[in-house]
């Protein structure tokens, strides 16, 4: 029924307030922790730089709405993309709890995948596993859009956080030698100097990567849901005044602009109200930050963001940024880093789709028990 729908729709844009707090750490962590910005002014430029980045893409959000769940198998209604939300919301604010910086993305892709198996009853032909039709930017399912990027995503984001730390360091000692004016530069005040300011540039292309990754999803989701609904009847007969909830027509998902702009709005909402405990944990417990190591670590996950919400793949913002930081860590000294607080980390990574899985399966037979589904 349209309640159900809209009772969906609301709880999918309060994944997104949630997702959007949650993950405010992975853009502004470090340079809180370098002492660039003020944790306020940082806030503000991460949720102005989501919203912006939010705005400029919708591969990400196609993926989620139609890569996951086989809605040739098992139907994607109300109750199940609403079980899967509330998977994704409880193993989100958990770890939020406890300051691991764990993936929104994955509990997101965790809830659904849950949901669906337990509307299925078990057939694990319930979700699309591997879909190639001779494009990279289209082939779908879990193997190709979020198991392949889960493990190479965080490997990509460690290599290039050394290598971008050892493209700096090679440059400056070259101006060190180099001598004269440029030799002056090199020394370490200008070179603070220099990336304290370089490092609001490459926060807000933090901002802005996450925004064009995170926000999707939940565009998809949305998207989801009301193709299932207009599927299944649940649209027919709607008022004149919320005839925009029909879904658009055409091939591939049609991610309809009022979807992009209210979970761009409400991601940059959650980013501003932030979220200080995984900023903790990110920007001071792995390893000492200076400016320079802060550049490199957002300039290293940006960039994987953005290359991934190109081909569509809703990769995590706190694998990319967690490893990233990793990396520039171990250029920095192997020893450096705080293996304790990693462990941590990795486990929560490991275990997030599983558990985000596992509660809106639960979740599900029990609304299903209920009579409800």
């Amino acid at each position: 029924m349209l309640t159900l729908v809209l009772v969906v729709v609301f709880v999918a844009l309060v994944f997104e307030f949630i997702n959007g707090f949650h993950d405010t750490a992975n853009s502004i962590a470090t340079v809180v922790a370098t002492k660039v910005l003020s944790p306020g002014a940082a806030v503000s430029l991460a949720a102005g730089m989501n919203l912006v980045g939010a705005l400029t893409g919708t591969a990400v959000a196609a993926t989620i709405a139609t890569g996951i769940v086989n809605t040739d198998v098992v139907e994607a209604s109300s109750q199940v993309i609403l079980c899967a939300l509330l998977g994704g919301i409880a193993w989100n604010l958990l770890t939020w709890w406890f300051g691991l910086p764990s993936s929104s993305s994955h509990a997101l892709i965790g809830g659904l995948c849950g949901a669906a198996l337990a509307a299925a009853h078990n057939d694990w032909n319930a979700l699309v596993w591997s879909e190639p039709v001779g494009n990279w930017v289209k082939n779908k399912g879990l193997l190709w859009k979020v198991f392949l990027p889960m493990v190479t995503s965080p490997l990509a984001g460690f290599v290039l956080g050394v290598a971008m730390m050892l493209l700096l360091w090679a440059i400056i000692a070259g101006m060190a030698r180099a001598g004269g004016v440029l030799g002056r530069l090199a020394r370490p005040r200008w070179v603070n100097a220099f990336f304290g300011k370089a490092q609001i540039l490459s926060a807000a292309y933090m901002g802005y990567a996450h925004g064009h990754n995170d926000a999707q999803k939940t565009m998809g989701i949305i998207a989801l849901t009301l193709i299932g609904a207009e599927s299944s009847g649940q649209l027919d007969n709607l008022p004149g005044w919320l005839s925009f909830l029909h879904p658009g027509t055409g091939d591939g998902p049609q991610i309809a602009m009022w979807i992009v702009l209210t979970c761009a709005v409400v991601m940059a909402a959650g980013t501003a109200s932030g979220g200080w405990r995984i900023i903790k944990t990110l920007g001071h417990k792995m390893v000492k930050l200076h400016p320079i190591h802060g550049f490199a670590a957002e300039t290293s996950s940006a960039t994987v963001l953005t290359v991934a919400a190109h081909f569509g793949m809703p990769v995590s913002t706190t694998h990319s940024i967690s490893t990233a930081i990793m990396g520039v860590g171990f250029a920095k000294n192997p020893r450096a880093l705080k293996l304790g607080v990693v462990e941590r980390i990795v486990w929560a990574w490991i275990l997030t789709i599983p558990a985000a899985a596992s509660v809106a399966y639960l979740i599900f037979k029990a609304v299903e028990a209920a009579g409800w589904a």
